[in-house]
């Protein structure tokens, strides 16, 4: 872990400090996924079986969610298991259910109204990844906000995994969410299939978050033409903890290994305004993570990791807004004030009892959230994610009349005639 004095450093070696890892936009990893989308784009599904076999061992697969299947899955946790699965959809659903968006209808003047109206988007595709853990809370986050926005095709894929079925909480969270189907197949090429209907339906739009074949595969998606557009650049996950001197070193420590466990590109920053909870925090971290099951992967991460010196939680918002990050955590004595300062963030949590894993798995909001750097300009998935809008423009003759003067002076002013004389053509 490398440890930083914010106000002792240049400008350079500020934005070296908050520097992504590298291997998140690595040449290798472009020109692989390029290689990839040409194959698929040439040669269809059956390169897409090609790539699966050689990086999956297996072929792309439908697997059907038939009653039988749901049933076995389920007798195969718990009954607190699907308890907790059964919790955590209701909320997500609650959540957007409250904030779909609605039609609004304004009127702009006498004999002058305008709408906007919401639709769902046709084909979404989801991606859940499953490399090193199946992770069946993101195809909740994707598949029941698209079921709020009400799209048609839910198209939900995931890695076929080592087993010759995915997890049983994968197809119970699956059935629980409303799908009818599960795709088996991953990685880039998975994006690609989705790109450009390759033995899979065509999608819109693609969401969800993947390692860094899958980020730049979907980024590589999007420049196409006539390609689908994504959700956000959701790469390897992100944790800032901000903290002071009455944080919990404990829980600000089990907080940073709750992401860097999740890859070896994950990245954990504390921004701390004391010495003190920089070392208390350094020595519960090590003390922490041997015990971890996913131990070496944690430790990877923790290599990239930053501890940064503030001077106070003033200095931590700004540097937190430079790095934009996926999660922000605030351990503080007064969170909710520094709540104002904050501008760049994908998803922040307010005091010590708002553990990020919660935000993971159960509180509502999507946990699929920009990263690298991309909460600047993006926001994380909602239900608006999945859907569109366009404005209705309703004139009546008094509305046109009223118009049509100031419409055909800005158009002759912009050397639009025609324009000028549609406009005017209401008067006559």
């Amino acid at each position: 872990m490398k440890r930083f004095v914010w106000s002792e450093l240049s400008a350079d070696e500020r934005r070296a400090a908050l520097a992504r890892p590298r291997r998140r936009r690595d040449g290798e990893v472009s020109a692989i996924v390029r290689r990839i989308f040409d194959e698929v784009e040439a040669e269809g599904e059956a390169a897409v079986r090609r790539w699966s076999l050689a990086l999956d061992k297996r072929a792309p697969q439908r697997l059907e969610l038939t009653p039988n299947l749901v049933a076995a899955a389920r007798a195969a946790v718990t009954s607190e298991d699907i308890a907790a699965l059964d919790l955590a959809v209701a909320n997500v659903r609650r959540f957007h259910e409250a904030t779909k968006p609605a039609s609004r209808d304004i009127e702009i003047q006498a004999g002058v109204r305008c709408r906007r109206e919401w639709r769902a988007i046709g084909a979404c595709g989801l991606y859940i990844p499953g490399g090193s853990a199946p992770l069946f809370s993101t195809l909740i986050m994707l598949a029941e906000p698209a079921r709020v926005a009400g799209v048609r095709e839910r198209i939900a894929l995931t890695p076929p995994g080592a087993g010759e079925a995915p997890h049983p909480m994968m197809i119970a969270a699956a059935a629980a969410c409303g799908l009818d189907a599960l795709w088996l197949v991953g990685g880039a090429q998975a994006i690609a299939a989705l790109s450009f209907g390759a033995g899979l339906p065509r999608a819109e739009k693609i969401f969800g978050p993947g390692n860094a074949y899958v980020t730049e595969a979907k980024r590589y998606a999007a420049s196409l033409a006539g390609g689908p557009v994504i959700d956000v650049p959701a790469g390897p996950s992100e944790l800032m903890v901000i903290a002071d001197d009455a944080a919990n070193a404990r829980i600000v420590a089990a907080d940073l290994l709750s992401q860097a466990e999740h890859d070896p590109d994950a990245q954990v920053i504390l921004v701390a305004t004391s010495e003190t909870i920089v070392n208390a925090v350094a020595a519960e971290l090590a003390k922490q993570t041997p015990s971890l099951p996913r131990a070496e992967i944690a430790q990877a991460s923790l290599a990239q990791a930053r501890l940064i010196r503030a001077r106070d939680a003033a200095e931590a918002a700004e540097i937190a807004n430079a790095y934009a990050p996926e999660h922000l955590s605030l351990q503080i004595a007064a969170p909710q004030a520094l709540v104002p300062r904050l501008d760049n963030a994908g998803a922040v949590f307010v005091g010590a009892w708002s553990a990020e894993t919660f935000g993971d798995y159960i509180c509502g909001p999507s946990h699929v959230l920009p990263t690298d750097g991309a909460a600047r300009a993006w926001s994380g998935v909602s239900v608006a994610s999945f859907m569109k809008s366009f404005t209705v423009q309703e004139m009546n003759d008094i509305g046109a009349r009223a118009l049509a003067p100031g419409a055909a002076r800005l158009a002759r002013l912009e050397g639009l005639e025609a324009h000028a004389r549609a406009a005017d053509a209401r008067l006559q």
